[in-house]
């Protein structure tokens, strides 16, 4: 199972970043897909999550109201848009397949950087 992420890098606080993921047909179709991240120093943490129709989304409640996650099962892609960032959001963040609630998933990805500068 190959997951690949990207769109990572360095924004200055208030600005925005879009991520990536790609996978396979396979990898993609039945899976719940999602977003973890982990800061240095601090365990991974889950972002967010999207339902495999797309029809239903879940949150961490720290960037409620300024991520959003996206699929495209045509694509078999998983965006997520990163609005307003703040240092704090400065992680490496992970692509994850067959995520179950928030804190596991069966696949993950490499990882890409995201830097927020203040």
């Amino acid at each position: 199972v190959q997951l690949q992420a990207s769109g990572g890098g360095l924004v200055q606080a208030g600005g925005s970043l879009r991520l990536s993921c790609a996978t396979s047909r396979r990898t993609f179709s039945g899976f719940r897909m999602g977003w973890f991240r982990q800061a240095p120093g601090k365990e991974r943490e889950f972002v967010a999550a999207i339902s495999v129709r797309g029809g239903s989304t879940d949150y961490a409640d720290s960037v409620k109201g300024r991520f959003a996650i996206s699929r495209d099962n045509t694509k078999y892609t998983v965006d997520l848009q990163m609005n307003s960032l703040k240092p704090e959001d400065t992680a490496v963040y992970y692509c994850a397949a067959g995520v179950l609630g928030t804190t596991q998933a069966g696949y993950w990805g490499q990882g890409t950087q995201v830097t927020v500068s203040s």
